[in-house]
């Protein structure tokens, strides 16, 4: 065999147990959970902001950030949910390249999975503490679902990911939304396909173990922009887009229609500033049109401390080591005119 065991890592319950969650955080994520689900089923008016770094490098300059936005969420609460993007597994195009602290706690160095496992939940805490709101996550890695479970409030299922079979049974067991992205072809009836996988009942093989699931009604869609065959990136956030995707989703049955615009990625062709006009669009949009206001309910929006992004080594704090941000006085900026729409 070409696989070297190295070591069998802790369970989930094993690290849960060593570094368990607060009562009082435990609380915090019980009234958050609340408040995002009913932004998502319909039952607030409120409008969800995922916002923060492209990959949580960092556990400083990450709590940092989240820390200020939470004080900026103080300021929107009764317009804007803001969750901090929290990004601890990155997804590499071609297998390249730092994949995240849950496997490279110091990108310096070597993949360490055990201290990367350790790392991620411990920043996840430490963020709460610092900021009062809990994150988002993408969950690239199916089996490692167990480890944060009881932390994040919401979960990005991205575009490479979303048409595969194990992600969308383990969405199918959450109580939290998860947003599934449209592939990278751009393909909506795939994207609402997977939603519709992750909203029904399942049976299957989970971390060695046979289980069934109960369906998630809080799965929905993310627009985040597709790739043409010459290679070339396509938005899909345009009025137009959003007209569509609403006729798609009145013609199946799925529990709580609702998108969010990534406004990153191949929306912006990963021109990270094109964030701010892209967002506007999106509000402009739902306020011309009543059922596109409440089909969207949210932005994704990737930002950090320090505009643009850094190699890694570079040791600039507080900037990307992966794909360019906003810089906060930008998203502070932003975040506040986002508010004024509502």
């Amino acid at each position: 065999m070409s696989f070297e065991f190295i070591k069998k890592l802790p369970t989930p319950a094993e690290i849960q147990d060593e570094y368990p969650l607060p009562a009082s955080l435990a609380a915090l994520k019980a009234k958050r959970d609340k408040e995002i689900r009913d932004v998502i089923t319909g039952a607030s008016n409120k409008f969800l902001v995922i916002v923060g770094p492209c990959s949580a490098d960092n556990e400083t300059a990450v709590c940092d950030y989240v820390e200020r936005l939470g004080k900026l969420s103080e300021k929107v609460e009764d317009k804007l949910v803001l969750i901090p993007r929290i990004y601890t597994n990155k997804p590499r195009t071609t297998g390249e390249g730092y994949k995240g602290i849950a496997s490279q706690p110091d990108p310096e160095k070597k993949p360490d999975f055990l201290a990367g496992l350790i790392a991620m939940r411990k920043m996840q805490i430490h963020a709460m503490e610092a900021s009062g709101l809990t994150a988002a996550d993408e969950m690239l890695y199916p089996e490692n679902w167990q480890y944060v479970d009881d932390i994040l409030s919401y979960v990005a299922i991205g575009a490479r990911s979303v048409e595969d079979q194990q992600h969308r049974l383990t969405v199918s067991g959450f109580d939290v939304p998860a947003g599934m992205k449209n592939p990278t072809s751009g393909d909506f009836s795939v994207m609402l396909n997977s939603v519709y996988a992750a909203q029904q009942a399942h049976s299957f093989i989970y971390r060695g173990w046979e289980v069934n699931t109960d369906g998630n009604p809080l799965s929905h869609t993310v627009l985040r922009g597709a790739v043409n065959k010459y290679g070339r990136s396509i938005p899909n956030y345009h009025y137009e887009d959003l007209n569509t995707l609403l006729t798609l989703y009145n013609e199946r049955e799925l529990h709580n229609p609702a998108c969010i615009i990534d406004t990153n990625h191949n929306n912006s062709n990963k021109q990270f500033k094109q964030q701010i006009r892209i967002a506007k669009e999106v509000m402009h949009s739902r306020k011309l049109n009543p059922d596109i206001h409440g089909l969207v309910k949210g932005l994704m929006i990737e930002s950090y401390i320090e505009e643009g992004a850094q190699k890694i080594g570079d040791g600039i704090y507080g900037k990307s080591i992966t794909d360019p941000c906003l810089g906060w006085a930008d998203t502070e900026r932003l975040i506040f005119d986002i508010a004024e729409y509502e």
